[in-house]
């Protein structure tokens, strides 16, 4: 509820302090007077974009606070924690306009943007007038409206979960599928490529041992050559024989060596053994040698085979052996792709069966619901003086999205037989005026907290019709707050509350005044409305009546 408005140099308001009260507040004056401006000054506060010249003239800045009382639970507690500013019973907003057209903003004494006070207002207040395009109005907007009505918060987020649910899964089902399309596309060379590494079955660090083992028999015909002097250097012809006569030579002479030859003989003898080591060694080596003639062919032919697979796809003769296991792999996948798909397919038709189940059940809900409010649109019509017109809350087949599968559209036909049509449309201005309003009516009829702001919603009304309009605005401000800007004495005799907006001359200046009316100014002012200027004692007696109508309806 709005508590207070506080409005300093902006426009031809020099500084104004209103104190707003429960109930049905209306504020009225002569044409001119600046009504509009706190309207404007209002929406400034509550980061509404509007006009840009609102600092009164030589004023160093124009400044509006707006003081809200929110009860508990109120959404824009919520909307406070949020964005990391107090959330407290009580809440201020200043926003202050310098005349280059820079604006600034506080929250409950914490600076803010403008986005953030937007969001607010949305919570705080609702502004209607005969051109309502805010809201009742816009075609966009009567889904949203209905589903309030109708309460349907539980059934539209279960609806907006499924939603999300089955979007997700035919997001995860069309990413397999082209994974699948991409792995088809290579599967040809996905199974020659593994069939042949399987067939190879390269080992890691065998392209090394194999080039070590070409480079040594590449050399053996040279190595032959090289044994062959070996073998008989270390033979009888050679080491071998002259260590046999050199150890005949030292036996001849050992006797008569009285043991002198003993160690020479001890190696020489030691000598031979290992010379004959030598010699089985280097057989044992030229054997191997000889072995087989073929060994050689065989090697270079597996070497190649592995450098010329590791070089066909791109990595080390060491990495083939991954290579093939990451191939394997994916081919794996390819040969499983098709069951996963078909899993993931059923998935995303459980997913959209359980989306149209329940946009099913909420279309139902809002038809339902769409009954509802039109009786309830010709309830309040009736009183309004518009019994013969038709409301009607057409639900047509949409695309389906997070919200559902409707399109809901609020027509109305002025009178029987007639087409119905958008309400902007098909309307006059004071028709659409108390169309609006009895829409409001049974769209609040549960809303708590909000202050609802009426701009001269009973324009092109007056006599029965505008007593009417006003009994309306009064039953909707039971248990709410309602600001009225009026021209109807009918309606301004309905008021709880009342102020005058008066426009006056001070120093050569345009100033506007806002009073809060006693019972005595009050009669006078509806009397001015009821007359005009000249304010006469019949028209204080109507004035007196009107008001004595309505206060003892109250009672």
């Amino acid at each position: 509820m709005l508590l207070h408005l506080d409005i300093r140099d902006m426009l031809i308001i020099d500084r104004l302090e209103l104190a707003f009260q429960p109930g049905l507040n209306v504020l009225t004056g002569e044409t001119g007077a600046g009504k509009s401006i706190l309207l404007d000054a209002l929406g400034f506060a509550l980061g509404w974009r509007g006009r840009a010249d609102l600092v009164r003239a030589g004023a160093a800045q124009g400044e509006v606070v707006a003081e809200f009382a929110l009860g508990a639970g109120h959404p824009a507690l919520a909307l406070l924690e949020a964005a990391g500013l107090p959330a407290e019973p009580s809440l201020f907003l200043r926003r202050v306009n310098m005349p280059d057209g820079r604006k600034m903003a506080w929250i409950n004494d914490r600076r803010a943007s403008g986005d953030v006070l937007r969001a607010l207002s949305d919570t705080l207040v609702e502004l209607h007038g005969q051109q309502d395009d805010r809201g009742l109005l816009d075609p966009r907007q009567h889904r949203a409206m209905l589903d309030d009505f109708g309460g349907h918060a539980a059934m539209l987020a279960a609806l907006r979960a499924s939603w999300s649910a089955h979007r997700a899964a035919q997001k995860a089902l069309v990413m397999a599928e082209a994974d699948l399309a991409r792995m088809q596309a290579e599967e040809d060379f996905l199974r020659h490529a593994v069939a042949e590494l399987d067939q190879l079955d390269p080992q890691p660090g065998e392209e090394a041992a194999l080039d070590a083992s070409r480079r040594l028999m590449q050399a053996a015909a040279k190595m032959r050559e090289d044994l062959t002097r070996a073998d008989a250097a270390l033979g009888l012809q050679g080491a071998e024989g002259a260590m046999g006569d050199a150890r005949r030579w030292l036996d001849g002479l050992a006797e008569r060596a009285e043991g002198g030859l003993d160690d020479a003989l001890g190696a020489v003898e030691r000598a031979m053994i290992e010379l004959g080591t030598a010699q089985d060694a280097l057989a044992r080596f030229t054997e191997a040698l000889d072995l087989d003639p073929y060994a050689l062919e065989r090697t270079e032919d597996r070497l190649f085979a592995l450098r010329g697979l590791a070089r066909k796809h791109g990595v080390g003769p060491d990495d083939l052996a991954d290579l093939a296991a990451d191939l394997r792999s994916r081919l794996a996948a390819l040969d499983g792709s098709t069951d996963q798909i078909a899993s993931l397919a059923a998935a995303e038709r459980a997913a959209a069966q359980a989306y149209d189940a329940l946009a099913d059940q909420l279309t139902q809900a809002r038809r339902a619901a769409a009954l509802r409010l039109d009786a309830a649109m010709a309830g309040e019509l009736a009183p309004l003086k518009m019994e013969r017109a038709v409301f009607t809350t057409e639900i047509t087949a949409a695309p389906a999205g997070p919200d559902g599968v409707d399109q809901v559209t609020f027509v109305a036909a002025t009178n029987p037989g007639a087409p119905a049509g958008a309400l902007n449309k098909i309307a006059s201005g004071g028709e659409l005026s108390r169309f609006l309003l009895a829409l409001k009516v049974c769209l609040t009829a549960q809303t708590r907290g909000i202050t609802m702001i009426f701009d001269e919603i009973d324009r092109g009304v007056g006599g029965a019709t505008a007593d009417a309009v006003g009994r309306r605005l009064k039953a909707l401000a039971e248990g709410a707050q309602v600001l009225v800007v009026t021209h109807s004495p009918q309606v301004a005799a309905l008021g709880a509350h009342h102020w005058q907006v008066a426009k006056r001359v001070e120093a050569g200046m345009t100033l506007s005044h806002v009073s809060a009316l006693d019972p005595a100014q009050r009669i006078d002012e509806v009397a001015r409305m009821l007359a005009g200027d000249r304010i006469t004692e019949a028209a204080r007696d109507a004035a007196r009546a009107l008001i004595d109508a309505a206060q003892g309806d109250a009672s």
